[in-house]
């Protein structure tokens, strides 16, 4: 907010306050840690005002106000609960409760449910009146969401941070008296499979495919005498804590090592050195491309599978912009199932990958047939960051309890530029650490390039390499991305290296992250990991031994490194269609 907004004061419960010009009487309140009952409410959206839960009153003026959508004025006197509010609030929550079919067990707030809560503390009772939904469709989205509509409450959350990430697939429909939510079934719109209608839904309506009923699936593999193979992703560090109650952005590397073993597990790989190699890859592709006039510039980034989906399906003219490089999570599995298996001895075809990943776009990436290598799957099962909580959850493993182990000597000894992938600009240092390196033979002055970093949604810069100015832009949100594609095609040269994100902040904030997620929480969560690159011995990912190792060892040989390390994009028609609703 501006620093030339007026400010004045207000009162709260007989308290007063400063306000700033522009604030709601909800901004004024969470600021100061007074709390108002909240659902349809997220600082990531604009305000619903469609629970009707953050009722307040106020002084000279008749009726309830809703908080989070009624401005804060000078000398406002405001009351947060009286017996008006408290019977207003109960009448609201029978209401919301006739939209939202309840389906406990089998939804991501289980165990920290907002809505129970409140009902609870109103006195509310929850079967007043009976589910005017009960008859609704779920709709399946890929390989990637669920959206139960008998559990949605319309209150739209979804339908805006939809349109915020840029995709628009989430619309509101009319449906005989009531307008309700709906996946659109206009073909020039498509789901992208980000994941954030999951991380903002007040109600879990949405839910990752699989998030509940599939969990158990890798263990039973291994029981039918596979060798079944974890690996996590960088983000997962510094996010899977929460689950536990860990404070936002605690580092659990170790204990994570620990807890997957004690499912069993005998293999446990850290999907942050195959950064290291997507650095690499990344870095050579990108020298190429500005040393070829003939070469589409800039290049833009391709480990993230909803911007991929984004750009094949909205905008396939730009797709020979990205990069060939396959994300680290299939060129981890690649190795795996190429490099590893060969060392061990073991049929790929007897070895199942399974990834802890941030992402349920995950999901999508593992079934698309470009990352096939042959006849063989890189990665098998995606369980993201929530669902392997609940897996640890199930077998009484609390991730505070366990005891932290180090790391398998082999493809678990990621450099400081690998963890970074978590956070949004991580992908891009990292690849500008090693391509100035590739150029001038020697390293960055200052390695930290904070220029790109930060959850802002648009960040550009200019980095100085051998006395030529790269342009480079980092985003996150598809719609950030469409303003740098509008921008090229204004000016073709306007940036040299684009990273693009499907999720605010970068994979801190995926949609297979732990809820709720704000802001706040995203910067927690990425300044862990740029803590652990700040204490790496090795943060450049051509000085990693093992990566050293690896390219001597076995891509020294083109045909393993195109099999294992490149793929191919294509434009995307629609692929999710919305189920026919039912009456």
């Amino acid at each position: 907010m501006s620093k030339n907004k007026k400010t004045f004061f207000i009162k709260i419960n007989g308290k007063s306050y400063r306000a700033k010009e522009g604030q709601t009487i909800l901004d004024v309140a969470l600021k100061n840690k007074i709390f108002i009952t909240r659902l349809c409410y997220h600082p990531d959206t604009v305000a619903q005002g469609s629970c009707r839960l953050c009722l307040v009153e106020i002084k000279g003026k008749k009726g309830l106000f809703t908080a989070c959508n009624t401005q804060a004025e000078p000398e406002m006197d405001i009351l947060t609960d009286s017996k008006n509010i408290s019977r207003a609030k109960q009448t609201n929550l029978e209401l919301i409760f006739t939209e939202h079919c309840e389906e406990c067990a089998d939804c991501i707030y289980k165990y920290n449910c907002s809505i129970k809560e409140f009902a609870k503390e109103n006195k509310v009772k929850i079967n007043k009146f009976p589910d005017r939904k009960k008859d609704h469709p779920v709709h399946q989205f890929g390989p990637a969401l669920i959206f139960d509509s008998k559990k949605c409450i319309d209150c739209g959350i979804c339908v805006d941070i939809c349109k915020k990430v840029g995709a628009c697939f989430l619309e509101y429909e009319k449906k005989g008296d009531f307008y309700e939510v709906t996946p659109s079934s206009d073909p020039k719109k498509d789901c992208i499979y980000c994941g954030q209608c999951l991380t903002h839904c007040p109600v879990g309506a949405f839910e990752g495919v699989g998030e509940f009923e599939s969990i158990e699936e890798p263990l039973k593999q291994k029981d039918q005498g596979k060798t079944v193979v974890f690996q996590f992703a960088p983000s997962i560090r510094s996010t899977i804590g929460e689950e536990f109650g860990m404070p936002h952005g605690s580092i659990v590397t170790g204990r994570l090592i620990a807890a997957i073993k004690k499912l069993g597990i005998e293999n446990v790989f850290d999907v942050s050195v195959a950064a290291d190699v997507t650095t690499i890859e990344e870095a050579k592709e990108l020298i190429e491309r500005l040393g070829d006039k003939k070469a589409s510039v800039p290049m833009f980034t391709s480990c993230c599978p909803g911007w991929v989906k984004y750009l094949e399906f909205y905008q396939p003219e730009f797709i020979p912009h990205l990069t060939s490089v396959r994300s680290p999570q299939i060129i981890m599995g690649g190795l795996i199932k190429t490099y590893w298996a060969e060392k061990n001895n073991i049929d790929p075809k007897d070895i199942v990958v399974v990834s802890i990943m941030p992402c349920v776009a995950k999901k999508y990436e593992i079934e698309r047939p470009e990352v096939m290598i042959g006849d063989i799957k890189p990665v098998d099962h995606v369980l993201t960051t929530r669902e392997f909580a609940q897996l640890l959850k199930k077998h009484k493993i609390d991730l505070k309890e366990v005891k932290a182990v180090a790391p398998d000597p082999f493809i678990s000894a990621p450099t400081g530029a690998g963890v970074i992938y978590g956070a949004s600009g991580g992908v891009m240092e990292s690849a500008l650490r090693t391509a100035y390196k590739m150029i001038t033979g020697k390293k960055l002055p200052k390695l930290e390039l904070k220029q790109v970093r930060g959850i802002e949604g648009f960040k550009k810069a200019e980095i100085d390499i051998d006395g030529k100015k790269l342009k480079v832009g980092v985003v996150n949100g598809a719609a950030n991305a469409q303003k740098i594609l509008d921008e090229l095609k204004e000016n073709p040269k306007a940036y040299d290296y684009v990273e693009m994100m499907a999720c605010f902040g970068g994979c801190i904030g995926g949609g297979g992250q732990p809820v709720p997620v704000n802001d706040e929480i995203r910067k927690k969560r990425a300044q862990g990991l740029y803590n652990i690159d700040n204490r790496k011995n090795i943060r450049m990912a051509d000085e990693s031994p093992f990566v050293k190792t690896l390219y001597k060892e076995f891509l020294a040989d083109h045909d393993n490194v195109h099999k294992t390390c490149h793929t191919t994009f294509s434009k995307k028609e629609k692929e999710v269609h919305p189920t026919p609703y039912k009456k």
